[in-house]
């Protein structure tokens, strides 16, 4: 009997699946078990290739992936990070990989002290209370977030707080949460340093306000230095300050978000904790609480009692937002992470992030121009090109960037300003990249003044050329042939 046919028909036999299997444990299925309606009229109409064919086809479309590995990645507030191969190494051993989400507790010991462990060094580092590590990304993290804020104040029969205060350069997920959440958007300014204007962030406190979304350090890569007067005047109306921890990653081991009076946030898992990300996945986005809202995290919580850990569902809580447990493997790339990094190495994650960003900012503020002067953490953004004379656009300098071997960074993004270009270098890269691409950026800035429509018409040498983006997105090609 295979493994996990053994497995199912053993816990079938207790009544703890839906499945159920034959006495022998082989599952033995016939095409006349498939409905009618389901079924083929015809066959598949399906290419007709050999075994070196397929091999060569899937072998040959990976070489035309970029990634990590591949090259500098720097696209802004996606902390695209070198994920060390330990983590998956260690996350895809046959001890985690084998285990059934039905297996009874006492079988599971370890996998449970991986999410208790995890839970608490998150807290550690980010200053609440107590984590669920259960949604799977970092917008469904926000909703689990914003579900928790309007717990608080429903159970409190503050029914009037149905708003929620975002930033103009606030992250689009955010805004989209709250919506999702039922919550009306109410938008706070932006001052000329691009940070919050608390000058208009005062007359809209009032007992409609359930509480503000923020980034810290913001999308522009800037530290909310007024984050103490801010937090106060929210709480002094009576509202909560939710975290947006997509950013998190220039603050660790220097400052942490509950410190700064920050009550509930998330984390990108995936993003700050190093797993390979991108294309949907995989995510994660545990969801940490002050002291005064734990009681609100969703079931099951981990709990331990001596050297045993259980599950333990709560009274007041959201109930379950996610299938078990949310995404083990990105908990344990995480945890190897931080086991590997340690208490001592973990705090110069933050400052490496923010010198590498100030590094090419400064190298490059006399080719593209730069809305806003100072210190910058772990990204900042260009207002395209100094040279507006020159007709090159932030899109025509993301495509000219392919010919040279990098990828793009992040555009027209964030909406403040026209010509967004944002540019997030993180922690793992070195000197000698961080030079390659501030020499090919200048490079670009200059073909666009002597020889602009080279730069209007890149890419050149990508496995296809510039495409119509407009047709692309309304009629995709999703066949192999018409």
């Amino acid at each position: 009997m295979k493994y996990y046919d053994k497995l199912i028909f053993e816990l079938s036999k207790e009544g703890r699946t839906g499945y159920t299997l034959p006495e022998n444990g082989i599952a033995e299925y016939s095409i006349k078990d498939i409905p009618s309606d389901l079924g083929r009229a015809q066959e598949a109409e399906l290419p007709e290739v050999s075994e070196l064919d397929v091999a060569r086809h899937y072998t040959n479309v990976s070489n035309m992936n970029f990634g990590v590995e591949t090259g500098f990645y720097p696209l802004g507030s996606c902390t695209m990070k070198y994920n060390p191969k330990i983590n998956d190494e260690i996350s895809g051993l046959p001890a985690f990989t084998s285990l059934h989400p039905f297996q009874s507790e006492d079988s599971i010991q370890g996998a449970l002290e991986v999410y208790y462990n995890l839970a608490k060094s998150l807290s550690e580092i980010s200053g609440l209370a107590e984590y669920t590590l259960n949604p799977y990304a970092g917008s469904h993290g926000e909703l689990v977030g914003l579900m928790i804020m309007r717990q608080y104040h429903m159970k409190r029969g503050d029914t009037k707080r149905t708003k929620v205060i975002v930033p103009d350069s606030a992250h689009g997920t955010n805004p989209a949460s709250a919506a999702v959440c039922g919550l009306e958007i109410v938008e706070v300014k932006s001052n000329d340093k691009g940070t919050i204007n608390v000058a208009d962030l005062e007359p809209l406190l009032d007992d409609t306000i359930a509480g503000i979304m923020m980034t810290n350090p913001n999308t522009l890569g800037i530290f909310e230095t007024e984050i103490l007067e801010i937090a106060k005047l929210v709480h002094d109306a009576g509202g909560l300050l939710y975290y947006d921890g997509a950013n998190l990653n220039p603050l660790l081991g220097k400052c942490r978000p509950g410190d700064m009076g920050f009550d509930i946030m998330h984390i990108n898992l995936h993003k700050t904790f190093s797993t390979p990300h991108g294309g949907g996945g995989p995510g994660s986005g545990p969801v940490g609480v002050c002291a005064k809202l734990v009681d609100y995290l969703p079931n099951p919580r981990v709990k331990k009692d001596d050297d045993r850990f259980y599950l333990e569902n709560g009274e007041n809580s959201l109930g379950s937002i996610s299938s078990f447990l949310g995404n083990f493997s990105v908990y344990l790339r995480a945890y190897v992470y931080i086991l590997t990094l340690g208490k001592e190495k973990l705090k110069y994650v933050g400052p490496l992030a923010t010198l590498n960003a100030n590094y090419i900012k400064e190298s490059l503020k006399d080719y593209y121009y730069l809305p806003i002067e100072g210190l910058c953490k772990h990204e900042f953004v260009f207002d395209g090109l100094l040279d507006k004379s020159t007709g090159v656009t932030t899109l025509d300098v993301a495509k000219r960037l392919l010919d040279y071997g990098f990828h793009a960074p992040t555009i027209y993004f964030p909406l403040l300003f026209h010509q967004s270009i944002m540019i997030e270098p993180v922690e793992t890269e070195s000197l000698d990249t961080l030079d390659s691409f501030i020499e090919i950026m200048k490079k670009v800035a200059i073909e666009a003044k002597e020889d602009p429509e080279t730069v209007k018409n890149a890419p050149y040498s990508t496995p296809v050329r510039r495409l119509d983006e407009t047709t692309a997105a309304k009629k995709p090609l999703i066949k192999y042939k018409d």
